[in-house]
């Protein structure tokens, strides 16, 4: 809840510092999923969850992690955005 508040408060700051540590640890609570860990595991994704700055700012919102673990439709945007990624 502090993060979601704290986000807002800097939302207009244009802080664009990603947080290492908060999207390592999210990245670990979706490789608890078997659906996540394909995807991570595969050679045209696993290199965005390292380098690709909108996939690490994608990552680091708690709740939207929290989201694509309950939600499959949730999963299905996810899977869409990696792919839109994978173009540019």
């Amino acid at each position: 809840m502090l993060d979601f508040l704290l986000g807002i408060l800097f939302a207009g700051f244009g802080d664009n510092s990603l947080d290492t540590r908060k999207i390592d640890r999210n990245i670990e609570l979706l490789k608890n999923h078997i659906w996540f860990k394909d995807i991570y595991e595969d050679e045209k994704y696993h290199r965005m969850f390292f380098v690709n700055r909108n996939v690490r700012q994608y990552l680091q919102s708690t709740m939207r992690v929290k989201r694509i673990i309950k939600k499959e439709k949730s999963q299905r945007v996810f899977l869409v955005f990696l792919n839109k990624q994978l173009k540019k």
